[in-house]
């Protein structure tokens, strides 16, 4: 599999793959995913806008993230700007970079693919921070937790509801740029990368 960079024409030609990873990977009804691919679409617009994406050596997609410049009048940045106080507000939003989506198709999960988006992600992100929300899971249970946390994202807020979402949700943030973290060998001391 290759990490590739994607352009927002990347993405807006290959996005019938992109919604079909995201209804995998989120378990979600088909249904859903049509109003999931407006969006999608509309997001490459968004300035700052960044994607990667994983592919086979055949070109099949096996996960994608992509975020943008987090800013006042769009959903999430205004969902998240009411719920914080104004210290926290000043400094997770001012110059934030948000993470929209990052998935992996559930045969290719487990195998580093996310790490390696995030990573990518992190690295072409501009802003301070970065943000970006997730379900509330069992922390040791959860893939995405887990990497979350090895990238050195911390609480911004728990068991946060989003209009229209049963589910709690986490906010999660970082400051930026990202600097590689020490990775552990076999044996579980910290080595080179």
């Amino acid at each position: 599999m290759r990490l590739v960079a994607w352009q927002p024409d990347d993405l807006l030609r290959r996005l019938d793959d992109v919604v079909g990873v995201y209804g995998e990977a989120m378990g979600y009804r088909q249904e859903l995913l049509q109003t999931r691919r407006g969006y999608i679409g509309s997001h490459v617009r968004r300035p700052g806008f960044r994607a990667v994406a994983t592919l086979t050596t055949e070109g099949r997609l096996m996960g994608f993230g992509y975020g943008y410049a987090s800013q006042s009048g769009q959903w999430w940045h205004d969902q998240v700007k009411s719920a914080l106080a104004e210290g926290p507000r000043r400094q997770w939003l001012a110059d934030c970079f948000e993470v929209v989506e990052l998935h992996v198709r559930p045969a290719a999960q487990g195998h580093g693919v996310g790490a390696r988006q995030l990573r990518a992600l992190l690295a072409m992100a501009k802003g301070s921070t970065v943000l970006l929300s997730t379900p509330e899971a069992d922390e040791q249970a959860s893939r995405a937790w887990r990497l979350y946390r090895r990238y050195g994202f911390s609480d911004v807020l728990r068991h946060f509801y989003f209009p229209g979402d049963e589910r709690a949700f986490a906010v999660l943030g970082r400051e930026l740029p990202l600097v590689e973290l020490p990775v552990e060998d076999a044996s579980g001391r910290a080595g080179g990368a």
